[in-house]
């Protein structure tokens, strides 16, 4: 059975133009008239090595038992029980409706993976609404336009990380899952004598000449019978430095497989101090949202290892607050020291990227760091903070919704952030907050009980 992704949504979110985007080709009829789909329409999808079923199904409203939409309603709902994916999606130039909320809420008791897409996400409506999604309770949203292509790549990766967890026959996030763990660094590190190292055989190519790895290579490995897939790249210098079409090619394989992965080591040269390219990789870690673990190689050249690692620190929590806390290890490729703990710090890495925490454990801790240090006043007006939720984890992301976003200071939110990365453990990686605008979406639920 192949796996199937299944289109739903109220009318008119745009499923059947996302339904074309993904088939290559017109299929199902678009239409600004809601309700234009009414039966099921499925196809096969095949996107390079990606291939899945896809439904689109008619979109989903209240109507009296026994009528034609009810009959509609039921065939969408019985397409999404059967399907390994559903794909919801909102309008969100629209923003949320009760019907969204209505909705979200039934598919929250099922039991299909459920990705949120906020389609028609272009322009200023859209993003406020991409925004408004976290209120669902469904994860973070993916933001896309189906009528212009945007964001469609990012849509099809999620989708990719949901059927290859299918085809190994286990859920996305099971412990059999094989970590996601990418090694880069500059030219000549020792990237891929460390692969081999761990891996127990000379499976890259080595040697004292820079730039012997090209392609993004991986291989399947274990460590203490946890599953792995290790990639090593291609050494990565400044852009302005990088003049052969080859070595381009090869950057651009590097920087995919970092979009792709779960943990990244970057591999320092013990022999070569802490510089603007090691800081810039570092930074690109962190602005995918990955976590960071660093290692230090050639520890063996290191006279006083002790010392070493003290001002290495300073460095890095100075000058890299976005993941502040990032594991440093000292290993020896050559040598074979150190591996066994750089391994064990990508596994811890990978636990606290997937961390989440508890909404009623988050508020209140909130209401103890709000109460200790208050945001200030702005043009003589306080802000209040309402209460946060934590939207998504890889990376853990939060929301704080409160009456003036656009007036709280960015010292404020660094001061937030700092504050969750010690009460909730989260060294190491990118912590994403976000201030919004509205209502505290509980209020309802907690009143209907």
């Amino acid at each position: 059975m192949p796996f199937t992704v299944v289109l739903a949504g109220r009318p008119n979110v745009g499923k059947s133009t996302l339904f074309n985007r993904l088939a290559g080709r017109r299929l199902a009829l678009v239409s600004d008239q809601p309700g234009l789909t009414r039966d099921r329409r499925e196809t096969e999808v095949e996107l390079g090595d990606l291939r899945f079923r896809l439904i689109d199904t008619a979109g989903i409203d209240e109507a009296p038992d026994g009528s034609l939409t009810a009959r509609m309603r039921e065939g969408s709902q019985s397409a999404i029980a059967e399907a390994d994916l559903c794909l919801f999606l909102i309008d969100a130039r629209a923003g949320i409706t009760q019907a969204d909320v209505e909705f979200a809420q039934w598919l929250r008791r099922g039991s299909t993976p459920i990705v949120l897409v906020a389609n028609k996400g272009e322009g200023r409506r859209g993003r406020e609404g991409f925004y408004e999604a976290y209120e669902l309770g469904l994860g973070e949203p993916i933001s896309i336009s189906a009528e212009h292509g945007e964001a469609i790549g990012d849509l099809i990766d999620a989708i990719r990380g949901f059927a290859e967890a299918h085809a190994a026959g286990e859920p996305d996030d099971g412990p059999e899952r094989p970590l996601r763990l990418v090694v880069i660094g500059r030219p000549n590190a020792g990237k891929s004598t460390l692969i081999n190292r761990l891996v127990g055989a000379e499976r890259m190519l080595a040697g004292p000449e820079a730039g012997i790895t090209r392609d993004a290579i991986a291989i399947d490995w274990a460590w203490r019978g946890k599953a792995v897939r290790l990639f090593d790249t291609a050494g990565l210098r400044r852009r302005a430095r990088v003049g052969e079409k080859s070595e381009i090619l090869a950057r651009g394989d590097a920087l995919r497989a970092v979009r792709f992965a779960e943990v990244v080591i970057l591999l320092l040269d013990a022999r070569q101090s802490l510089d603007k390219q090691d800081l810039q990789l570092a930074d690109l870690v962190a602005e995918e949202g990955r976590a960071l673990v660093i290692a230090v190689n050639k520890a063996d050249l290191v006279p006083d290892r002790a010392a070493y690692l003290k001002a290495l620190r300073a460095a890095v929590d100075q000058k890299l607050t976005q993941v502040r806390g990032a594991p440093l290890v000292m290993v020896s490729a050559l040598e074979g020291t150190g591996l066994d703990t750089l391994i064990g710090k990508a596994f811890a890495a990978a636990e606290t990227w997937n961390r989440r925490v508890s909404t009623g454990e988050l508020n209140r801790w909130f209401a103890e760091i709000v109460d200790r240090h208050p945001p200030p006043a702005v043009a003589g007006r306080r802000v209040r903070l309402r209460y946060i939720t934590q939207a998504s984890s890889r990376p853990p992301t939060f929301i704080v919704f409160c009456s003036r976003p656009e007036a709280l200071p960015d010292s404020y939110a660094r001061y937030i952030v700092n504050e969750l990365r010690t009460a909730f453990d989260l060294p190491g990686v990118p912590v994403r907050l976000h201030f919004r605008r509205g209502k505290n979406p509980y209020a309802a639920r907690e009143q209907g009980r």
